[in-house]
């Protein structure tokens, strides 16, 4: 019984996986979503608004920076987790080995 279950939820999340790819836009198709008109604007005025070397920079400092400002606090509290993980990790061996030597 579980194992029928089991296959009914694969097989039901693989039509919805699949249904879902179909019904994308092709790439590059002025009805995909994310071609709307604030790409558009980003496009188009991103150098001159910002007076940025390029659009990329302009898009990502100035546009975006509370998203960016967002990312990096993520990826600086994952890096510092697992930095304390392995320095517990380290700590308890050299302890380990103190106490059997």
């Amino acid at each position: 019984m579980k194992k029928a279950l089991v296959i009914l939820v694969l097989l039901g999340l693989f039509v919805l996986l699949t249904s879902s790819v179909l019904k994308m836009p092709s790439l590059g198709s002025i009805d995909n979503p994310s071609y709307n008109e604030t790409s558009v604007y980003y496009i188009e005025n991103a150098i001159e608004d910002t007076h940025a070397p390029n659009a990329i920079a302009s898009i990502i400092t100035d546009y975006r920076s509370f998203d960016t400002l967002g990312e990096t606090t993520v990826l600086f509290t994952s890096i510092a987790a697992v930095l304390s993980v392995l320095r517990l990790n380290h700590n308890s061996k050299e302890k380990g080995d103190k106490n059997n030597g």
